[in-house]
């Protein structure tokens, strides 16, 4: 018992100590009721040990102890034992085994928020929203978040099978997916037909400001507007969505950051000299946005520097900081710390990012074709295409056509996205009305 007692008073010693460091100091009355609480979770520690019905070693309680303390505190907040740690920091590099989809906790089910582009499951059809219920043969009812990220990672070239109920299904869908390496690339710059760029970022990596600064300068010259599109974008790191903003953005808060304390407030600015661009823009945002894509979008709206078109964002506006538990770094905890707030004061914690004009996912409505109305300058050109085909000249033609390459975006592929097509149509008119 004397091993017992010692690590009790040791543990209480330190939280006490601990807390008198970090804050004012404590009342007497403050003091013992400290001592009553931490010799309470001790006692109860001691008496696990000693009772249960398994051999449980302490060092097992504890881990079980704390690992339950931050999953009550909030959906985002975790502890990381060696191997999940270990994970996060392979991820972070931006390559690692698994399906390529973001889970969340969304009132208490395992929801998926974003799948990541080029990705076994967004390849298979995984969308935002889609309520994980089953992986393999285990339900995921009762499980925490880290344990379902845990079941669906592992060596590229295995298999596991998600079941999934989507709004509008009338039954759930089984996915069987094979893992693969994701090696994650965040941003695209492509040019579109009609004089817009379009920036596809599709998770805040470390790379995706500088990625956006290389590639986006030579299309500028042409440029008449820019869509940012930022649906099924999960987040990640803030330091690169404060500064996507600040690309577009010359003056102004970007994003605060306040924590339980008036004092803690940090506060986030635009600079001048980092702005590239004044274009109209217009960001696209679902319900898969979140986290800093949200940051981004809600501040871009907040200036008025862009119109957000798409559905409503996803609702994740905290902060968390990882903090290694011992001198190694071989375990450490996710705390939430803070929460974002956009630059006119609103936070985006469980309400999202709302966009200025709705438009839903799916394809665009196509005029139907009508050779009534075919005028005669149509027409000759018509004939004249298909004489071209039977003198074999019109591969030649086409390659004219083709001025901005394969990579261009046509006017014809946005009707097989109606979001993106509302977006160039709402670009278009802030091109007119800035003439």
């Amino acid at each position: 018992m004397f091993y017992r007692l010692s690590f009790g008073i040791l543990f209480i010693l330190s939280v006490i100590g601990h807390a008198q460091t970090q804050t004012k100091p404590l009342t007497n009355e403050e003091t013992q009721s400290r001592l009553e609480s931490l010799s309470k979770l001790t006692k109860v520690l001691g008496t696990v040990e000693k009772y249960y019905v398994d051999d449980v070693k302490l060092q097992e309680i504890v881990d079980k102890s704390i690992k339950g303390l931050l999953q009550e505190l909030d959906a985002h907040s975790a502890y990381m034992d060696t191997k999940t740690y270990k994970e996060m920091q392979v991820q972070m590099k931006g390559e690692f085994g698994g399906l390529g989809i973001v889970v969340g906790m969304r009132d208490a089910a395992l929801t998926v928020i974003s799948p990541i582009d080029d990705t076994p499951a967004a390849r298979a059809g995984v969308k935002a929203g889609d309520i994980i219920i089953k992986i393999n043969d285990t339900s995921t009812l009762s499980m925490t978040l880290d344990e379902a990220v845990n079941l669906m990672r592992g060596d590229a070239k295995t298999k596991v099978s998600i079941t999934v109920v989507r709004k509008n299904e009338p039954k759930p869908l089984v996915f069987d997916l094979e893992r693969a390496m994701i090696d994650l690339k965040s941003v695209k710059v492509r040019p579109m037909e009609n004089g817009m760029v379009y920036i596809r970022v599709s998770t805040f990596d470390e790379k995706v400001v500088a990625s956006i600064k290389e590639q986006l300068p030579k299309h500028l010259k042409s440029a008449k507007g820019i869509i940012l599109d930022l649906r099924n974008n999960p987040g990640g790191a803030l330091k690169e969505a404060i500064g996507l903003v600040d690309l577009f953005v010359d003056s102004g808060v970007i994003v605060s950051q306040r924590g339980r304390n008036a004092s803690d407030e940090e506060k986030y600015f635009a600079k001048k000299e980092a702005t590239m661009t004044k274009l109209p823009m217009v960001v696209l945002i679902n319900g898969g946005s979140a986290s800093a894509s949200e940051i981004v979008s809600g501040a871009l709206q907040d200036h008025k520097r862009a119109v957000l078109v798409g559905e409503k964002s996803f609702g994740k506006g905290s902060v968390q900081v990882v903090l290694p538990l011992d001198e190694k770094e071989s375990e450490a905890i996710k705390l939430t710390i803070a929460r974002y707030y956009l630059p006119k004061g609103r936070s985006i914690q469980a309400v999202g990012v709302d966009p200025d004009i709705i438009s839903h996912d799916g394809k665009a409505v196509m005029a139907s074709d009508d050779e009534l109305k075919v005028k005669e300058a149509d027409l000759k050109k018509h004939l004249e295409e298909e004489l071209d085909k039977v003198n074999g000249t019109q591969q030649a033609k086409d390659k004219v056509k083709q001025v901005g390459g394969d990579d261009t975006i046509k006017s014809s592929d946005l009707y097989e996205d109606n979001q993106l097509k509302t977006a160039v149509d709402v670009l278009q008119a802030l091109i007119l009305i800035q003439k």
